[in-house]
């Protein structure tokens, strides 16, 4: 059974997933969620079988490292679906536990999915909360062990399109931000992401996001191979060659534009594997998060 359960004054919530531990849910906004429009009473969140859908209150699910391994790293977790639906236990429960296995405090992002219905520049929304994200978690740092120049980002997917306008749309704050509070992940994981809204996009995650009939300027601002700079934080992709969901050019357009930008990072392709694996690709016995767990030791994350 679901269950929601609002704490006075704190704004708390525990709302139990498929499969997975109750976990306390910290609301990004406990003064009002920006750019919202007043909620439908037929927009009903919906969280089954892994899935959350229709999200209009925006929580960030802490998963925190032992004490005795944790190593002050963070990292926000941005699931996939399509900017349709959050895979929370694919894309999100499961790679949160895998991140506190090697110390790294890990926090869920349920964000908001792009709608007219509830949000006033839907565009900007999915934006809005990951930037809140690194702001909660970088402000309330020394709450949670965590050292504020750690903070990373992961999105698998249309979360991967997330993260990676979160590591380069940072200098574009579309959030309060009155204590100048810095939004830039310190790194970035893009996992079989959206990158373009160029030709080789996913067409869904384009549609939903930026409506079906944008401009050519917004078509460029979300294409975020365009929006690489020096500035861009390290990054590490994953994709597999025959993925059939999300082209393998998006994560190659993102690696090149890091290449001619000197942003460090490192690039793996699996030759099998398709899309939406999770932390298993298994048709390899090769594991990605081990590959990320080297490159995050190598870059002193």
């Amino acid at each position: 059974m679901k269950k929601l359960i609002f704490i006075a004054l704190t704004f708390i919530a525990t709302i139990p997933l498929t499969h997975a531990q109750d976990v306390k849910q910290i609301p990004l906004y406990p003064d009002g969620v920006p750019n919202s429009k007043p909620t439908p009473a037929t927009y009903v969140e919906n969280d089954a079988n892994g899935w959350a859908r229709t999200v209009s209150i925006p929580t960030l699910l802490p998963y925190p490292a032992d004490k005795a391994i944790a190593t002050g790293t963070a990292i926000v977790i941005c699931p996939g679906g399509g900017y349709s639906g959050l895979s929370m236990e694919n894309e999100g429960i499961s790679i949160a536990k895998a991140f506190n296995q090697i110390g790294v405090t890990a926090f869920i992002l349920k964000y908001r999915l792009p709608s007219d219905l509830i949000m006033i520049d839907k565009t900007i929304g999915p934006l809005q909360d990951a930037q809140a994200a690194i702001q909660l978690i970088r402000s309330r740092a020394a709450d949670w062990g965590i050292n504020p120049a750690k903070i990373g980002i992961i999105g698998f997917s249309a979360g991967g399109h997330l993260a990676s306008t979160a590591e380069t749309h940072f200098n574009k704050v579309v959030i309060d931000n009155k204590a100048n509070v810095s939004v830039r992940p310190d790194f970035a994981i893009l996992m079989y992401p959206v990158i373009t809204f160029s030709d080789k996009t996913h067409q869904g995650s384009k549609d939903n996001l930026i409506g079906k009939t944008p401009s050519q300027d917004m078509v460029d601002l979300y294409s975020n191979e365009k929006q690489v700079t020096a500035d861009t934080p390290p990054t590490f992709i994953v994709m597999a060659e025959d993925d059939r969901t999300v082209p393998i050019e998006n994560a190659l357009l993102f690696y090149s534009a890091m290449i001619k930008a000197k942003v460090k990072g490192e690039l793996h392709v699996y030759q099998a594997g398709g899309h939406g694996f999770g932390i298993n690709n298994k048709t390899s016995k090769e594991k990605w998060f081990d590959w990320c767990k080297s490159w995050m030791n190598n870059n002193g994350f």
